[in-house]
């Protein structure tokens, strides 16, 4: 587990305001919407913008494969990481 995953699940926490969770009740493989974590279009939104002030990376919903950067933390890590190396070339 990198210390992203973990900064991001407790992004994911604060910004859905999901009080009684911890980092370790996310697991990074799993899935955030439906069965996993259960989020919903709204919270994806949220997240997004959580996400951008952040990390200072768009999500653009017309651009980017959205539904499999936001399968799971792990993707959401890969994803900022890749938009992050990108722009600092």
């Amino acid at each position: 587990m990198s210390v992203m995953e973990d900064e991001i699940k407790q992004l994911i926490i604060d910004s859905l305001a999901l009080e009684g969770m911890s980092i370790t009740d996310i697991n990074s493989q799993e899935a955030l919407f439906n069965s996993g974590l259960g989020l919903d279009s709204i919270d994806a939104l949220e997240l997004g913008l959580a996400i951008r002030k952040k990390y200072d990376v768009r999500i653009d919903a017309e651009k980017d494969n959205v539904e499999l950067i936001f399968a799971s933390v792990a993707n959401l890590t890969r994803f900022i990481q890749d938009e992050q190396q990108r722009s600092a070339q």
